[in-house]
């Protein structure tokens, strides 16, 4: 989330995936007798079959759908831009002083992001993506829609108590953040290692903090809202174990 007298965006530092190997990778396979009777081989033991693969959409569908309206926000935005003078980041992006008359503003900025470059826009919906394939299966659609939406929230009641009554602030960078929380917090709890979360996380405000026209304030509310949230969800992932 970031004010909209800077375009900015959120910065993310994303580990390489590694690349699935093979037991035969590098292999002379010409040595390996065939099977004349392809049928006759015994099935191996359940413990070595590998997870039946499924399509990835039906398990994000989510994920997928907040990166769909925000970039359908984003093309309403480009087209009210080129051909009414209306701009969307005015009349759905949040402001402190706006929160009485038009609280409703405190969620749908989650969804406008700046313009008219796609940078911001491509950094929230990559982190969201990277995020959402981890966490989704997890927490099922129904938590993960509260997870985002309370972190967004969260994020904008950062902006409302240290931020500028009066500025304009966009973007789903709160609701990522609290997908950062939530994922230390259940990172913490089955006894992982934080390090690797921690970094991203502290890599990431640091940023905000020292970036004129990045909306900090949104970062750490929604950081604190996804960590509380994620505390709250940890009795429905055990029933979900």
């Amino acid at each position: 989330m970031e004010p909209t007298r800077s375009p900015g965006g959120l910065h993310v530092y994303p580990g390489g995936m590694v690349p699935p190997t093979s037991r035969h990778a590098g292999a002379d396979m010409s040595n390996e007798p065939e099977n004349p009777y392809p049928g006759s081989m015994p099935e191996p033991p359940p413990g070595d079959v590998p997870p039946r693969p499924v399509r990835a959409r039906g398990q994000w569908p989510v994920t997928w759908s907040i990166i769909g309206i925000c970039g359908a926000v984003w093309a309403l935005q480009w087209a009210t831009w080129l051909f009414t003078p209306y701009d969307l980041s005015s009349l759905l992006g949040y402001a402190p002083a706006l929160t009485q008359t038009q609280p409703w503003r405190m969620l749908t900025s989650g969804f406008v992001h700046a313009m008219p470059s796609p940078v911001h826009l491509l950094l929230n919906m990559y982190t969201l993506y990277l995020f959402g394939r981890m966490l989704e299966p997890l927490l099922g659609p129904w938590r993960m829609t509260a997870l985002f939406l309370g972190s967004v929230l969260g994020g904008s009641v950062g902006v409302a108590l240290w931020g500028d009554p009066g500025v304009l602030v966009i973007g789903a960078s709160g609701g990522i953040f609290g997908l950062f929380g939530a994922m230390f917090v259940f990172i913490r709890h089955f006894r992982g290692s934080v390090t690797p979360i921690a970094v991203l996380i502290g890599i990431n405000l640091v940023f905000g903090f020292l970036v004129a026209g990045v909306a900090w304030q949104a970062h750490v509310g929604g950081l604190v809202a996804g960590a509380l949230l994620g505390v709250l969800m940890l009795p429905g992932l055990r029933e979900r174990a």
